[in-house]
């Protein structure tokens, strides 16, 4: 017998294991959204024609525009099993929110007018109109400002971390020192830059009739603009930007271009995850505990930095359903095919991963504890990393291929502490003064971060 659907029962860890961080997203993705969004668009839709006013809308009293606008507010779970069931006999979704409205409209006393509900328009003309608006609301309302916070948090630990000396390592070998602030504050600006080119990006609605040329509007009324009509109802009722010449769907090119804009986001922040996965590996940071927590189920000394992992695959899932969205979105066979059908309805689920992720990368940094006695021990043990500052003194000063000097120094299998490198700079045929200046620098001050603070 099958089980009610609950957290535990669900196909998805969306809707399942992840459902207290992904519920956010029920207001704008689930299907009772996707209805209450089309249903506003036909409501609206049905106003702005009363406002045009169209000779036969012109008895209708104005308000009565409150009213309907409550169905849209107030709509319940009895109004959502209510379009189902019509659905079911219609086999079509758009078209039971149509008959829906009309049944409310003839309850309200306005049944002379319903049949301007849905006038002259295609399905695409509402799923078009409401899967961008469930977007941009979902992004701006939740996923977003989630992001942000994951951008704040490391912007603090940048600050607070911004004078820590930590070895850079290049091809994974010890390189010419950095600061750990600095190097958080990599990811700070990339994340700033993308996303900018986020926000940058409109949310864009497909609204003209059956094949995007309003056939049926204009040989009604052939008087009314509109084209001007649907750019100011789109623009002014909806905040969408509608594409002018179109076919029965929506472009989605800058759904697309959403899509990526996102993608290059969570790429950064696989990197950032990575990085301090390593970092934690290399025992620069240590984790908070919590008493009960179990790191593996046979070593009881385990502190995995599970947040971080967590993060990074649900990072790759996102960011595997965004390209498929931006590869396959653009592209209809003619004046349409099904197939943009199926996979916006998806859409939700790259911003979901995404949320997931964001929420446990921000639980992985809360829990960060910086080790800085192992960050100035791996300073210690590399002074071969200032090899690149004295040379470069030496040839500022002219002195005979000190890179090859250095070169045949810190390249041997011998340790290179600081006995090894005082005992070269002594060697050198310089004066005192420079032979001082290079017994100043030191793994630990030989970070070049102060350009940036």
């Amino acid at each position: 017998m099958p089980l009610e659907p609950t957290a535990l029962t669900a196909i998805s860890p969306i809707d399942g294991r992840y459902c207290r961080a992904t519920r956010p997203l029920g207001d704008y993705f689930s299907e009772s959204a996707l209805i209450r969004y089309r249903l506003q668009v036909e409501v609206e839709y049905f106003i702005a024609l009363c406002r045009i006013p169209l000779p036969q809308l012109q008895g209708i009293d104005a308000n009565c525009f409150e009213a309907l606008r409550r169905l849209v507010k107030d709509f319940s779970l009895e109004d959502v099993q209510r379009v189902k069931a019509i659905e079911a006999v219609t086999n079509h979704d758009v078209k039971a929110v149509e008959y829906f409205l009309k049944e409310r409209l003839e309850q309200m006393g306005l049944a002379p007018y319903k049949e301007f509900i849905h006038f002259g328009l295609t399905s695409q003309d509402i799923n078009n109109t409401a899967m961008p608006a469930m977007m941009r609301d979902a992004w701006r309302q939740v996923v977003r400002p989630a992001l942000a916070e994951v951008m704040d948090r490391l912007r603090s630990l940048a600050e607070r971390w911004r004078q820590v000396p930590m070895l850079a390592r290049t091809h994974g070998q010890p390189a010419s020192p950095t600061c750990l602030g600095k190097e958080l504050f990599v990811f700070v600006e990339r994340l700033q830059k993308q996303l900018l080119q986020a926000d940058m990006v409109p949310f864009c609605a497909k609204f003209g009739g059956a094949t995007g040329n309003f056939n049926a509007h204009r040989v009604a009324y052939p008087q009314v603009d509109w084209v001007g009509f649907a750019n100011t109802f789109l623009a002014d009722t909806l905040g969408l930007v509608r594409s002018q010449v179109t076919t029965q769907i929506e472009h989605y090119d800058n759904t697309a271009a959403f899509c990526d804009a996102l993608r290059r986001i969570n790429t950064i922040l696989i990197d950032l995850n990575r990085d301090l996965w390593a970092y934690i590996s290399l025992d620069y940071f240590k984790q908070h505990i919590k008493k009960d927590e179990v790191g593996s189920s046979a070593m009881p000394h385990k502190v995995n930095p599970i947040d971080f992992e967590n993060s990074e695959g649900n990072l790759g899932l996102a960011n595997a359903v965004f390209a498929h969205l931006a590869a396959k979105l653009p592209i209809s066979r003619l004046q349409r095919d099904l197939t943009d059908s199926t996979v916006s309805r998806n859409l939700g689920v790259p911003l979901a991963h995404s949320l997931i992720a964001y929420r446990s990368l921000l639980r992985g940094l809360d829990k960060l504890v910086l080790n800085e006695a192992r960050l100035a021990d791996d300073l210690d043990a590399n002074w071969a990393v200032v090899a690149e500052g004295i040379q470069t003194i030496l040839r500022r000063e002219g002195y005979p291929e000190p890179y090859e000097a250095l070169k045949t120094l810190t390249r041997t299998h011998a340790t290179i502490d600081r006995s090894a490198i005082v005992a070269f700079i002594d060697s050198l045929n310089v004066s005192d003064a420079i032979k001082d200046e290079l017994r100043a620098i030191t793994p630990h001050n030989y970070t070049g971060c102060d350009v940036f603070f």
